[in-house]
């Protein structure tokens, strides 16, 4: 069902700050330019994917509350590398996040791109413990032709529940009201084309400036790897 991520009301602010705390133990683990140098592991894993100008690293540093453990770099399509992060305790993590190449930038070369998406596409559609994925729009372009083509390389893996999937439309506080319903209409609209009685599909409007759905977000994504049971921080 594509569904909203409801605000957060006074009676649902501990798990929310709860929530935050776990976020917050986001740490780095390690870096690899193919799926083969990725480690194996039993931990539910999240990835992060979007447009290389989409705020994607921006969003990651602000649900961990640090400035720079993911690379936010000035030159867009700079990462190529998928980089894990571990939370949770550190001697006993209990999930991972996965920060994946931005695509889409033109300054990047064609062989670079074929070979990202190639990358990308294995990684989405054959990675065992990947749990759920995080696409961040730029809000101000909605979804485009990029993105509906990295969701088709998910849409199998989400209609069956097996992987878990939020869009998170950032940069929001760029957009007045209107734009803002305009933009968050359409989207559920295309997702629902793709959502099953058995997918768990949301989307949300998402500022890291003002940190508007942060804590929703985190919420989200702590059910996601530990089915609501209470957040422990390192």
């Amino acid at each position: 069902m594509t569904n909203e991520i409801p605000d957060a009301g006074p009676a649902e602010a501990v798990t929310d700050k709860l929530a935050l705390a776990w976020t917050h133990t986001t740490r780095f683990l390690t870096t690899a330019s193919q799926l083969v140098h990725l480690p194996a592991t039993e931990l539910p894993e999240i990835a992060f994917v979007g447009r290389s100008n989409a705020g994607k690293s921006t969003a990651i540093n602000t649900l961990a509350q640090q400035k720079r453990l993911a690379f936010a770099s000035k030159t867009p399509g700079r990462t190529q590398h998928i980089n894990l992060f571990e939370l949770g305790p550190k001697d006993a993590p209990d999930a991972l996040f996965a920060d994946l190449p931005g695509y889409g930038y033109a300054a990047v070369n064609k062989s670079a791109k074929q070979r990202w998406q190639k990358v990308m596409a294995d990684y989405l559609e054959i990675r065992r413990s990947l749990s759920g994925v995080v696409l961040m729009v730029d809000s101000r372009l909605g979804l485009t032709d990029l993105d509906r083509q990295l969701l088709e390389f998910v849409a199998a893996r989400v209609a069956t529940g097996e992987i878990k999937l939020l869009v998170l439309l950032t940069k929001s506080d760029k957009l007045n009201r209107k734009e803002a319903d305009a933009v968050l209409r359409a989207t559920t609209e295309f997702l629902a084309g793709m959502t099953t009685e058995n997918s768990d599909v949301a989307v949300t409007l998402f500022s890291a400036l003002k940190k508007s759905g942060v804590g929703d977000v985190a919420v989200a994504l702590h059910e996601w790897t530990h089915g609501g049971q209470p957040a422990v921080a390192a």
